[in-house]
């Protein structure tokens, strides 16, 4: 009952026919609001934490300000504050206000036993008891659990998309952390293992555009607002993507940390506030845009790293959703961002067709940014027409590379100028066409044999040359796939009848790995030399017969391994070079083929990081409970489509067994014994030949709670609530009269008699 009572509105009380639904759907909603935070009244906000957050952010605009926040009611609601705000010009002022939520009950992502991590959740001060409103998360963490909150507190909307929008790069990354006080960064510490740097990849277009989606259901337009007002602005995070050229020289090693703009940051935070860490123009002022711009900005981000027939490149030092595959960073390229990419072009070129602006303000950089980009794309168009070659797919790799790299450097550099130019609807159009254009035709050169979809690639640069190969088949790749509206309603089908028979799906537990199960080979079957490869070397012989072991050595059974200390390529380079003078003309002669040899007998190109290695975690034979519930929601989203467009009885049908099935292999009616811990909890995951493993803080909550809404079918469309239970099933309504008991808005507790054949959430 108190944990109920945290948060009145969004407890995920419900009673039906299933007591095991009914208790896992309240689990799902307790934890999220564990990783995302919870509102602390409804819509209500208190003046004292309104008035100290705006100080906490920016001193001076708190001065400026200040008869505004002392006229202010102790309590009003964000309702009312917006409606104060319609007479306030000052929009620096307005976007802090916007941004403000009334959250508590939040904490940073991660388990406490790894240390890196920190571990609280702030609800009181520790000097005098007083409440705490307070959230923190990582950008990736926070951000999905909000989404699944927000249908509770859709009012609330607004303010989680500026809060993502303004914590981002101009470069089209995001920080870190998101917290209350703004955001912060990976710091580079030379004496700790575990730092490290990079921007993760995938976030800004998928979760933001759940967002985007969100409010243009609930508030159809509302966007067009924001289309010529300058409310946004950059986080100004300390790093330094490297020139495009770099980039191609060492993929996994793109990065810097400017430790001199880092402590100007600082300073400049700790002299202003929050806002201290946001990117100033030439003249010293915040730098503001509108949301075109910062639309614009995460989009080209990701268009400038496009790679046709291939995906999106990974060379920003950070995995995606996924960070088991975090080996993929530099030689990887992801199929499921642009998946996801296709889906948000869709939606922008919706609401640009319905837009009555016929031209945007952008400022003078992105600008020449945009056109580069747009350029590069027009000219090159014919390729979408047939296959691609590897010298064609160069030529458009380094003309997008290079239009980001100059983009970058500048900014870098010299900032913004402060000046802004107009590009017109009809252009603006004809980039997303075009952008449409090649990705779909990369999605089509991504269909598999076996009739799934690849989901991530792998790139391979050489002079004037970008060749991909491909990876086994994942999951995740047919989630997003699933999710990119490619796919007609027929089409998803097939997808997932191929999947059931692929070797994803996990009969024991009825779902579905990551990827495929391999055995992988002992310690002693790997590192050796083929026969043939070193017998064709002359330099390996000569380093034998003189007991040379600083490339290679002989065992006592006659087979040849490299020095057993070489990590990678870099140290086999190294020790040739350091070989003596005797062997310089053979390692001239062989250094190439000698490399090749050392790939062909590790492999290292492949390796994808634990996801290929471990068996548990992320592992192999592992089921990931998130990416399951993913498939489960892009399965329902399938299914609603096949339905609003008039597919057939027999389609929608098997679309939905697929629906029903994934549900039930999720195992909230599986034994304990099955499952591995009570089935009403959600868990990480499932290792093969183990149990359910690490309770709780799963992002797998967040999709659970939406598709339970989507069966529910509570829907709210064009502003309208809309009552379509298309998903629900008989079974679910009482068979005997019950007592539902839930709070209200006010904090009351209700009791709703319930009479047979009805059921209440």
């Amino acid at each position: 009952g108190n944990l109920v009572k945290l948060n009145a509105s969004a407890d995920g009380i419900q009673l039906s026919n299933d007591a095991m639904r009914d208790s896992r759907h309240f689990a799902n909603v307790l934890f999220n609001n564990m990783r995302g935070g919870i509102f602390d009244h409804n819509y209500t906000i208190e003046a004292w934490d309104f008035k100290k957050y705006i100080q906490n952010a920016n001193k001076e605009l708190s001065q400026s300000f200040a008869s505004f926040l002392d006229e202010l009611d102790d309590e009003f609601t964000v309702q009312q504050l917006r409606s104060k705000l319609s007479a306030v010009s000052d929009e620096n002022f307005i976007r802090l206000a916007m941004e403000y939520l009334p959250l508590k009950f939040s904490r940073r992502h991660g388990d406490p036993s790894r240390p890196w991590n920190k571990f609280s959740i702030n609800m009181v001060d520790e000097k005098d008891g007083s409440k705490v409103l307070d959230y923190e998360g990582n950008w990736r963490d926070i951000f999905q659990n909000w989404e699944a909150m927000v249908h509770a507190y859709p009012d609330f909307i607004e303010g989680m998309i500026m809060r993502f929008l303004n914590s981002s790069t101009f470069d089209g990354y995001n920080p870190y952390r998101v917290t209350k006080g703004g955001f912060d960064w990976e710091v580079i510490e030379e004496d700790d293992p575990w730092s490290y740097i990079g921007y993760w990849g995938d976030h800004q277009i998928i979760y933001l555009l759940k967002f985007l989606e969100f409010i243009e259901k609930h508030d159809p337009g509302k966007l067009y607002d924001y289309f010529d007002k300058d409310v946004f602005v950059y986080a100004n995070v300390p790093y330094r993507i490297k020139d495009y050229k770099e980039i191609l020289k060492d993929p996994k090693d793109t990065v810097e940390f400017d430790h001199k703009a880092d402590a100007e940051i600082r300073a400049y935070v700790d002299e202003l506030g929050a806002d201290g860490a946001l990117l100033k123009d030439e003249t010293g002022a915040i730098h503001r845009v509108n949301f075109i711009e910062k639309i614009l900005a995460s989009l080209l981000a990701k268009m400038s790293n496009f790679i046709p027939e291939a995906g999106v490149w990974m060379n920003t030092q950070r995995p995606e959703w996924n960070d088991a595959n975090n080996a993929l960073v530099g030689n990887g390229v992801s199929m499921v961002t642009l998946y996801y990419m296709r889906r948000f072009f869709l939606y922008f070129k919706s609401i640009l067709e319905n837009a009555e602006h016929e031209s945007f303000s952008l400022s003078n950089e992105l600008m020449d940014f945009y056109k580069l980009v747009r350029k590069v794309l027009e000219d090159n168009g014919e390729l979408t027409k047939g296959s691609i070659s590897d010298e064609n797919r160069r030529i458009l790799m380094d003309g997008l590379g290079t239009a980001a790299s100059d983009y970058r450097n500048h900014i870098y550099e010299k900032s913004f100028w402060g000046k802004k130019r107009s590009i017109s609807r009809t252009g603006l159009l004809s980039f997303v066409e075009i952008s449409l254009s090649f990705i779909d035709h990369t999605i089509a050169a991504n269909k598999r044999q076996d009739g799934l979809y690849h989901a991530y690639n792998l790139i391979d640069t050489s002079e004037g040359s970008a060749s991909v190969s491909y990876l086994n088949e994942m999951l995740e790749g047919q989630v997003a796939v699933l999710s990119s509206s490619y796919l007609d309603a027929n089409a998803s089908l097939e997808l997932l009848d191929a999947l059931k028979s692929s070797k994803l799906f996990r009969e024991d537990q009825y779902s579905y790995i990551l990827y495929p199960n391999k055995k992988l080979p002992g310690f002693l079957q790997k590192n050796i030399l083929p026969e043939s490869a070193a017998e064709k070397s002359n330099l390996i012989a000569k380093l034998l017969e003189d007991g040379n072991s600083d490339v290679v050595e002989k065992d006592v059974v006659g087979q040849i391994h490299f020095n057993s200390n070489f990590i990678n390529a870099a140290d086999l380079t190294e020790a040739l070079s350091q070989l003596p003078d005797r062997y310089r003309d053979l390692v001239s002669a062989e250094r190439v083929s000698l490399e090749s040899i050392f790939e062909s007998v590790f492999n290292h190109k492949e390796f994808t990081g634990r996801s290929g290695t471990f068996y548990g975690y992320e592992g192999l034979g592992s089921i990931y409970w998130h990416m399951v519930s993913k498939l489960l929601l892009a399965v329902q989203e399938t299914c609603m489509y096949a339905i609003k467009n008039g597919a057939s009885d027999e389609t929608v049908g098997k679309l939905l067994e697929h629906f029903y099935e994934i549900n039930e292999g999720i195992g909230v009616h599986k034994s304990p014994e099955l499952y591995g811990a009570f089935p009403t909890d959600p868990y990480s995951h499932t290792p093969g030949g183990k149990g359910a493993q690490q309770p709780g803080m799963t992002g797998q909550v967040k999709e659970d709670i939406l598709s339970r809404f989507g069966e529910l079918g509570v829907l709210v469309d064009n502003a309208e609530l809309v009552f379509n239970p298309v998903l629900l099933r008989r079974s679910e309504f009482l068979e005997e009269s019950g007592s539902f008991e839930y709070y209200n808005t006010n904090g009351e507790l209700k009791r709703l008699e319930l009479e047979t054949g009805s059921l209440a959430f």
